[in-house]
């Protein structure tokens, strides 16, 4: 079944990954994850985001598109990325999405994707 795993950052972790005095630190920890991921033969898919102030929000109202600069919520932690992985289980996506380095103080979503046909 396939799960996707949320990765949610602060703003200071968003700086880290391209700050030149952080992002060493900052990747050094996840790279290793990611690649656990995929030597894993799970990962069906998955990104990196911009920061959340270059996001685009769309909504329909009366039948008209407005557009909006920014995330779609305003919280303090936005997603970073995602991966999707292919695993038998719910507990077994918790347990890949408890193994990310950040987890300890940051939030990783899983949801189950919806399955069609």
């Amino acid at each position: 079944m396939n799960y996707t795993l949320m990765f949610y950052l602060r703003p200071d972790e968003f700086s880290a990954r391209t700050d030149p005095a952080r992002q060493t630190a900052f990747w050094g920890s996840f790279i290793p994850y990611m690649q656990a991921l995929k030597d894993a033969g799970i990962v069906v898919g998955g990104a990196g985001l911009q920061p959340p102030e270059m996001a685009a929000t769309v909504r329909l109202k009366d039948g008209r598109r407005t557009v909006q600069s920014g995330p779609y919520a305003d919280t303090r932690e936005q997603i970073g990325g995602f991966f999707i992985i292919d695993v038998p289980d719910l507990d077994t996506a918790l347990a890949w999405a408890a193994r990310y380095p950040a987890a300890l103080n940051g939030v990783v979503e899983v949801r189950p994707n919806i399955v069609n046909g």
